[in-house]
């Protein structure tokens, strides 16, 4: 092989999901549905199904059935027949009175481990005996009730790993660590918590007396997140100055439908001139060099230095085009440098059977340096290539002197000033006649 350069392509891959379709279902009516809904509905790629249980089945007051006008709960359609094409499933003070079946919340269970998304805001019905934490949901929900539920002031709390994490760090208005001391968040107060032990999972938020407020979790291949309070449409409303619900929520639907940009452990590297920028995301601090590769084959370890907002960067110079591989011991990352795929590598086996056609019309000729060595260059007569005749021999090659050539244009200079001249003319002549007078 004359290169190795052209042992292996780079193909860029994008993939862009259309649509987003989100679930949400509604146990009751109250004040923080129409937040959920108004932040759903604002996002132009979600397509959002909404139902809220107005009647459950225990509700019985004579009325006629061809009075009501409400829309039957299509169970079986949503959650067994079309459960798999849906994104994420919000549950919204949810609690089981007997509309859904353990029957489909296993189902919803099962989606999850498969690869889905599950979000549960809870109220106070999920501390009592009708929570959804006494379905067979409760396989998925990192949060585990105590059965009580809490009434009193508080401001949610930031942990330490929620400062870390991408759907939490850098909320505005949170509390930041300033010499050792928790600052008080700038946003509106809560008024009720529902108690819950984090089982697994991490807590990104915290409550009333460091109780867990936010879990997010992942199950097999799927992802749930826990809101333990359903007061946050205060901040929607702009009590005591409000807080960043829009975009908690946004971060938090986003982070459960594996948004690439809120991964949490992650190991990314970018490309800014003639340095390669490698930023490390991770719920803790790593000291760990990452290896970089080189498309030559060398290697060299790039130390990361934290940033802050669990994030680690690091720039390294770079002189050779290719593909970059980097790996930590862990994540992996690629980057590429230039062309990806140039075209004087796709094919570097000299022929020459692309010029020899056009040799061959007009009467050239093709000699190989490595089978002759270097031919003797002549001049032939004009026409008599045309002719028909070879412009070349075994170790020669003929360039024909057709003595053609346009004259474009002519321009001329005087080479002294005119003054300038007499006066040397006159010099001259009384030189001369000087010499001839002695």
């Amino acid at each position: 092989e004359l290169t190795l350069a052209n042992n292996s392509a780079v193909v860029v891959v994008n993939g862009v999901r259309d649509r987003l379709r989100v679930l949400l279902v509604s146990g009751e009516p109250h004040p923080g549905e129409r937040t959920w809904r108004n932040l759903l509905k604002a996002d132009p790629s979600v397509d959002l199904v909404h139902f809220t249980i107005l009647r459950p089945p225990e509700k019985q007051d004579g009325t006629p059935v061809r009075e009501l006008s409400l829309i039957a709960f299509p169970i079986r359609e949503l959650f067994e027949i079309k459960l798999n094409e849906f994104d994420l499933i919000i549950f919204d003070r949810y609690q089981r009175r007997g509309v859904l079946p353990s029957l489909y919340l296993g189902n919803i269970a099962r989606y999850v481990e498969e690869g889905g998304a599950l979000l549960e805001a809870g109220g106070p019905s999920f501390a009592s005996i009708n929570s959804l934490y006494r379905t067979p949901l409760s396989a998925v929900l990192p949060g585990a009730p105590t059965g009580e539920v809490i009434a009193e002031p508080f401001r949610a709390l930031i942990t330490g790993k929620g400062h870390r994490h991408p759907v939490t760090a850098t909320l505005p208005g949170g509390n930041r660590a300033t010499d050792g001391r928790e600052s008080r968040p700038g946003w509106g107060r809560w008024f009720r918590q529902i108690e819950a032990g984090a089982k697994q999972g991490e807590v990104l938020m915290t409550g009333i007396g460091d109780r867990p407020l936010l879990i997010l979790d992942r199950v097999g291949k799927g992802r749930v997140a826990q809101l333990m309070s359903d007061h946050i449409w205060l901040w929607a409303r702009g009590y005591e100055g409000g807080g960043p619900h829009a975009e908690l929520l946004r971060r938090l639907a986003h982070w459960l439908m594996k948004e690439p940009e809120l991964e949490e452990d992650l190991l990314s590297a970018e490309v800014r001139g003639s340095q390669l920028h490698v930023v490390r995301r991770s719920l803790a601090p790593e000291d760990k060099p990452v290896t970089v590769t080189f498309p030559s084959g060398r290697t060299e370890l790039l130390a990361l230095e934290e940033s802050g907002d669990g994030r680690a960067a690091g720039t390294l110079a770079i002189d050779e085009a290719g593909l970059y591989h980097l790996a930590d011991g862990r994540r992996t990352a690629i980057a590429a440098v230039g062309a990806l795929n140039p075209l004087e590598f796709s094919d570097v086996i000299a022929t020459d059977a692309i010029v020899r056609p056009v040799a061959e019309a007009t009467g050239g000729a093709i000699r190989w340096l490595a089978e002759g060595g270097v031919p003797d260059i002549r001049r032939l007569a004009p026409g008599r290539d045309m002719a028909g005749n070879t412009s070349g021999g075994a170790d020669w090659i003929g360039l024909q002197s057709n003595g053609q050539f346009d004259v474009r244009g002519v321009t001329e200079l005087p080479l002294l000033p005119g003054l300038a001249l007499l006066i040397a003319a006159l010099a001259a002549l009384l030189i001369g006649w000087q010499r001839e007078g002695r």
